[in-house]
């Protein structure tokens, strides 16, 4: 993704764009790749008008001359970005005060709830996408999986979910293997997946919201007797979930795809955390969702660590992965080149593994 976006980056130069509009240029860059292209656009303002489109404040602090707001496909706030706070352009998007959710909990236990030995995994093109990976997570942890777009984040969390095959390696989920039981059997002993293509894989957007909750129990006891779903209980279950996770939309009888990409993400959270997990897999839980929605998924998988659920995190946003770990790992080429306490994290050193550099 991030090669990507820079050959339009490029090529939009080369025509000779007057005009550049950016939606969310950084998401799939490293914070060093990041810095350099904040660079490149102040120098290029000399020659053309450039709209930055983006949720991470502090890069619109430090690129934009004006903000505009909009909430709820409405104009809020326009005015010069020099005279507010991120804290206060972070009430203008929301309507309120925001709070930047953080681990503060007591160390994770030492019992392993999620290992991973050796797994080697082709990609949709043929190639070695992880390549000999090894990774631990613990009861009560959340780890941390940072790296840039493209280095195995996919097909590991495809892998996890029973989605994609392994060529070597084994897995276990609270010491039973899963290696290759498929999907149906990976979620019957406990995995929960936030996909992060939350359209095509999390929901079935023409189906209504109250269905999209029950879609990985719809065939239990709970919900269906004799091949028959039960109705009313579905609808109930709905409507507790609704309230739990501020689920906004008309009705549960809804389509799921007429909601806001928030509300999308909060029914996949609320469908995979109400199975109380034994481990969750989160790929970018708050990609392209704004900052309330965010801090509340933060919250709930805050929450999840605390009933000693193992989390694994992935995420290419660092100051979510800094605020939420226990413990970080760097995933480069198939491979984790190194895992630490977040506590000892910054950006420059995650930067330079994310980029491969390792220093001894």
């Amino acid at each position: 993704m991030g090669e990507q976006q820079r050959v339009e980056l490029v090529k939009t130069l080369c025509l000779g764009a007057r005009l550049l509009i950016l939606d969310e240029p950084t998401s799939a860059l490293t914070p060093q790749e990041t810095d350099d292209l904040l660079e490149r656009l102040k120098r290029m303002t000399a020659e053309l008008t450039i709209i930055f489109i983006s949720h991470k404040l502090n890069e619109v602090k430090a690129l934009s001359d004006r903000v505009t707001i909009l909430r709820h496909g409405t104009v809020v706030f326009n005015g010069q970005t020099a005279d507010h706070s991120t804290a206060e352009l972070a009430a203008l998007m929301t309507g309120r005060e925001v709070t930047v959710p953080r681990n503060s909990g007591a160390a994770a236990s030492e019992r392993s709830i999620l290992a991973v030995r050796g797994l080697r995994v082709r990609g949709d093109r043929g190639h070695l996408a992880l390549d000999g990976l090894d990774l631990e997570l613990r009861a009560g942890e959340i780890l941390g999986l940072a790296g840039v777009s493209g280095n195995g984040q996919r097909e590991l969390a495809d892998t996890l979910a029973g989605l994609r095959p392994l060529e070597a390696g084994t897995i276990h989920l609270d010491g039973e293997e899963i290696s290759g039981c498929g999907p149906r059997g990976v979620i019957a002993r406990g995995m929960g997946y936030i996909p992060e293509d939350r359209h095509h894989e999390g929901v079935v957007p023409s189906f209504s919201v109250k269905e999209n909750l029950v879609l990985k129990d719809f065939a239990s006891g709970r919900f269906s007797r004799a091949s028959l779903l039960k109705l009313g209980e579905i609808e109930r279950n709905a409507s507790r979930l609704r309230e739990r996770f501020d689920i906004r939309c008309s009705s549960t009888a809804a389509a799921t795809g007429s909601l806001s990409g928030g509300n999308i993400q909060k029914v996949i959270l609320a469908r995979e955390l109400a199975r109380k997990p034994r481990a969750l897999v989160a790929v970018y839980p708050t990609r392209g969702v704004d900052m309330g929605a965010g801090e509340f998924i933060h919250n709930q998988l805050l929450a999840l660590r605390e009933a000693s659920a193992g989390i694994l995190l992935i995420s290419e946003e660092l100051e979510e992965i800094m605020n939420l770990s226990d413990r970080i790992a760097v995933i480069y080429e198939g491979r984790i080149l190194a895992v630490f306490p977040s506590r000892e994290a910054t950006r420059e050193k995650l930067g330079l593994l994310m980029a491969g550099v390792v220093r001894a």
